[in-house]
């Protein structure tokens, strides 16, 4: 039976549904769940976050041909000295930051400040799409050269 708190994280999205590959937590004292991160090839822990960017990066591939070779998740950046993780980041062919994603949990609002702190990451990744996400909401902006415009969907990998 699964507690109420696991059934919130598991609420729908709007996004395709997955075939999630779940299992308790290896840790447990914690009595949650994990779920499998194919990019990470890794179990982790499911968070609200974590359920978010599983449908995403499917949606990704699936939807939009984006190749899973050319995806990462948790990906490290210094930021002012300081260690960062895009939540994923999308590479060219010649594994050159082409698109960052920053993932929320559904019941956190889409607001500037999360454009700012993928704007911040960016300024490191130098990444021409920026795409956000509460599984709810998507935003994608593409940059140029007076700054971000925003795109009314997100587009294939191929026209990317």
């Amino acid at each position: 039976m699964l507690n109420d708190s696991i059934k919130k994280i598991l609420q729908p999205l709007n996004l395709p549904q997955i075939d999630a590959r779940l299992r308790p937590d290896a840790d447990s004292t914690r009595q949650g769940l994990e779920i499998y991160d194919r990019l990470r090839q890794r179990w982790v822990a499911l968070t609200p976050e974590e359920w978010v960017r599983q449908h995403f990066v499917a949606f990704l591939e699936k939807e939009r041909g984006f190749p899973e070779a050319l995806m990462g998740n948790e990906v490290s950046l210094s930021l002012n000295g300081m260690s960062r993780r895009c939540d994923t980041v999308v590479f060219t062919r010649n594994l050159k930051p082409l698109c960052i994603v920053e993932y929320k949990a559904p019941e956190v609002k889409i607001t500037q400040k999360v454009f700012d702190q993928i704007a911040r990451y960016n300024s490191v990744m130098q990444a021409m799409y920026l795409i956000v996400s509460n599984g709810l909401q998507h935003y994608c902006c593409r940059f140029e050269d007076d700054g971000y415009k925003f795109l009314h969907d997100i587009p294939q990998f191929e026209n990317l």
